[in-house]
């Protein structure tokens, strides 16, 4: 491969595609992003980022009039490009098990508009196997297509600095395949660590899932705390502090988002569902909003209390509510409570208040997400901050 490189990524305009577009666009690679959301589509070509990513907002129109980026809802001449990069959703299903025959039909629908000779690399994470498994049902349709496979490894909101420093993994079911694929991740200036594809594909619900057992441990702990009257966040500060070994200790808090409860339970599957750590940390982290409300029963009649809720993204300065563990809380705070109000700086929402009218009307309040935005506030009211976000804490 040499720099004059075109590429389409399916899923473009999503949190993982369109950093990575970005990026390559600004190694003098030609991209182009599809994908079925017109709206964002329409967002993008505009030069507006249709949400929140550090640094994107001022280099997405600087790429586009460079005219190495572009957006659009169409495969139109997605078989006359070098590489097409698949970063679309694998939700697991109703039984926590892979959506396989959905992954199946997406990635039909893009093989019937490549052509032979092009490379088509699997951005996305995927069930063990399934590398593997697109390549011989490639072979058995009479195609040529070099079939890659390499996981994104970003975290959402840092995608832009973390592409160029993070190395690549990197797997190919050819030679040829891995060899493409590293030259094209090369660009981005980061290592690249080769593997195989069944390798690389547990290299990445390996990451997800020690991410999902490392909070659930934290947040098991604070449990523990709490019901014997300690503080967790001093005995976590001093089992931290100046002692390498605890270093990777996280805080408690919400693990929620579109990838750690998924891809957990991809490796539970994977394993026959006899994968006991996973499966433990899901129920510890699913529940740890309950446990929350519990224990405020345990100190106050929420019966006549309104709560407010203090962030809804699945995490802290971000616009992501996917799978945002917030939004269970509020199911079970409105069981409990006389009223509930919910407030975000970044989702907007019909029914969000304005921060200041949220926290004038509760009489009680719970941090949701850790918005950057929060920190310099002053609440004189109860707080529930397992995060221990604020210095006021239940």
């Amino acid at each position: 491969m040499d720099c004059e490189l075109s590429v389409a990524i399916i899923g473009g305009c999503g949190h993982i595609g369109l950093p990575l577009g970005i990026a390559l666009a600004r190694q003098n690679v030609t991209v182009t992003l599809i994908d079925f959301n017109r709206q964002r589509v329409e967002k993008v070509a505009s030069g507006e980022m249709p949400f929140c990513e550090r640094g994107a907002a001022e280099l997405l129109p600087a790429v586009l009039a460079s005219g190495r980026l572009s957006a659009t809802t169409s495969f139109g001449d997605l078989g006359e490009l070098d590489v097409v990069i698949v970063t679309i959703g694998t939700p697991v299903d109703e039984f926590l098990d892979p959506g396989v025959r959905t992954f199946d039909r997406a990635i039909d629908d893009v093989l019937s508009h490549m052509k032979d000779g092009q490379l088509l690399i699997l951005r996305s994470t995927v069930f063990p196997g399934t590398t593997e498994r697109l390549a011989r049902r490639v072979v058995e349709k009479g195609r040529r297509i070099d079939i890659a496979y390499c996981p994104e490894r970003i975290a959402q909101g840092y995608a832009l600095a973390e592409l160029v420093k993070l190395p690549q993994l990197v797997s190919g079911v050819t030679p040829r395949a891995a060899h493409m694929a590293s030259e094209l991740f090369g660009l981005l200036g980061a290592g690249i660590i080769e593997l195989s594809p069944v390798e690389a594909e547990l290299a990445k619900l390996f990451a997800n899932a020690y991410r999902s057992i490392n909070f659930a441990i934290s947040n098991q702990f604070y449990l523990l705390s709490n019901k014997f009257g300690a503080d967790f966040s001093r005995i976590h500060d001093a089992v931290v502090r100046d002692y390498p070994r605890m270093q990777g200790f996280a805080g408690a808090g919400f693990a929620g988002g579109p990838c750690l409860l998924k891809d957990t339970m991809q490796l539970a599957a994977f394993n026959h569902n006899n994968f006991v750590l996973g499966q433990a940390a899901m129920m510890v982290n699913e529940g740890f909003p309950s446990a929350l409300v519990e224990i405020a029963k345990s100190r106050f009649d929420l019966r006549y209390m309104t709560a407010a809720i203090l962030g809804m993204a699945f995490k802290g300065n971000s616009d992501d509510p996917r799978d945002s563990l917030a939004y269970k809380l509020r199911k079970l705070l409105t069981v409990e409570c006389r009223r509930v109000v919910c407030t975000d700086v970044y989702i907007k929402e019909p029914d969000f208040l304005p921060l200041d009218a949220a926290i004038r009307e509760a009489d009680i309040v719970f941090v949701g997400a850790c918005h950057d935005r929060y920190r310099d506030l002053v609440i004189q009211k109860p707080i529930v901050d397992p995060f221990d976000f604020f210095s006021a804490r239940l």
